[in-house]
């Protein structure tokens, strides 16, 4: 392996850069992802139960012990319960467009990489077969002797940057699909506790 990387040229050190950033990129958001991911639905329970105990107060100490988005959009809107309901809404509406931010941080990022890791790969493709023609131009002659280290070049910066990029698009797949996952329980359970507020208040 380490053979065919000095092999294929000056080009496969950016593709390796591009895929030990994107690596990083990807185990943060692995962790972070994971820490943000709680039972919502229990959560919800939860905060509901501690509000029709000890009010306001309980269900906010609630949020406090609890991590990850759908607790602190939670915490948020039930800090400025008496402010009334469009108070809580706007909060909340607030405090989820922070908590996207937080679990979009570094996707950009990861999306460039993989755009830029096959370029690269394709830009030592030119390179490689650059050489190859510079090699018959000294030689004077056309035979696979002559041409094949240009050649070997061009596909080995090809392969690199194409197998970076399907493997770090495989994880921003992931974590894409896993942020919607998020993104819909944060409405879902907003929602319930808008809902639910709306409730005590016509009690």
């Amino acid at each position: 392996m380490v053979e065919r990387f000095v092999e294929g040229g000056a080009f496969m050190w950016p593709i390796l850069v591009c895929l030990v950033l994107g690596l990083a990129i990807s185990v943060e958001r692995f962790i972070s992802l994971f820490k943000a991911s709680v039972n919502t639905k229990q959560f919800l329970n939860d905060v509901i139960a501690a509000m029709d105990q000890g009010g306001t107060k309980k269900a906010i100490e609630v949020c406090q012990g609890t991590k990850g988005p759908v607790a602190a959009i939670f915490h948020a809107g039930l800090t400025r319960a008496d402010r009334g309901l469009e108070a809580v809404e706007k909060a909340i509406s607030n405090a989820g467009t922070i908590e996207m931010a937080f679990l979009e941080k570094g996707m950009i990022w990861l999306s460039t990489f993989i755009t830029v890791a096959p370029m690269l790969g394709f830009t030592g493709t030119v390179a490689g077969m650059v050489q190859a023609f510079d090699d018959i131009a000294k030689a004077n002659e056309i035979s696979p002797s002559v041409v094949a280290s240009g050649i070997k070049v061009a596909l080995l910066t090809t392969l690199f940057g194409l197998v970076v990029a399907i493997t770090l698009q495989m994880f921003h797949n992931y974590f894409i699909s896993k942020i919607d996952a998020l993104v819909i329980d944060m409405e879902e359970t907003s929602a319930e506790l808008v809902d639910h507020l709306v409730a005590q208040d016509k009690a």
